[in-house]
């Protein structure tokens, strides 16, 4: 029997830092419009909605082909609303209309970077390991192991002292997210009300292939990796 998968794309409306965040102008269309297509494109959901509280990020996300079968509670629109949140208020409204989905997929509004590909790479592992999560991070780019710190009297010296002369190469590997989506089997998290379980695993990308937005330097600098990835000469 086929899992029914849905495609949840958070946009509330009250976006600080970049005003009007998820409806700017990205290489010259909406930014959300990169995810709404991409999840189409990849051809794994019985459906793409988006969850805003805002009537226009509404307007613009069914011009791309989203669904909007509700618009999101009050209490799920402020700053302190978590994607796990947003996540169970979307599934129980869904199960209320007699709509139930077996795995979900939470790509960010932002995500320019998300391709179809991706998310069948990410699709593939999800089923074939067996996970209750999948999700993109990318390795720091210096091993944190020798991070610096600033002691008291302003001297800088070695968090990890013991590091000092190791070889990167035989340093482990350390990870973080970069806020693309999240690959999920609904029932695992709603049932332990959280994304990462101790069942859950990465998709690695490159510095190259990603970039977190949170400051209009940010942006930028995102526009110049899109088009550098994007661009057939290259």
């Amino acid at each position: 029997m086929q899992n029914k998968t849905l495609c949840i794309i958070p946009a509330r409306g009250g976006s600080k830092r970049i005003p009007r965040k998820n409806i700017k102008l990205f290489c010259g269309k909406p930014i959300i419009a990169y995810s709404i297509e991409a999840a189409i494109e990849s051809g794994l959901f019985d459906e793409v909605m988006v969850s805003t509280d805002d009537k226009e990020i509404a307007e613009i996300a069914q011009q791309y082909g989203a669904s909007i079968p509700f618009l999101r509670s009050e209490k799920n629109a402020n700053d302190y609303a978590t994607t796990i949140d947003v996540i169970e208020e979307v599934l129980s409204a869904y199960e209320a209309n007699g709509q139930h989905f077996d795995l979900a997929c939470c790509i960010y509004a932002t995500a320019p970077f998300v391709s179809p590909s991706l998310l069948k790479s990410a699709h593939n592992i999800l089923i074939s390991e067996a996970l209750d999560c999948i999700f993109p991070a990318v390795q720091y780019s210096h091993p944190v192991q020798r991070a610096l710190i600033q002691n008291k009297q302003g001297r800088v010296v070695m968090r990890e002292p013991k590091h000092q002369f190791t070889r990167s190469q035989d340093l482990e590997k350390i990870y973080h997210d970069v806020g693309i989506f999240y690959f999920v089997k609904t029932k695992a998290i709603t049932i332990k009300k959280q994304l990462w379980t101790d069942n859950t695993s990465i998709i690695e990308l490159k510095e190259t292939e990603t970039q977190d937005i949170d400051t209009l330097e940010d942006w930028a600098i995102a526009e110049i990796k899109f088009k550098l990835l994007n661009d057939p000469k290259t």
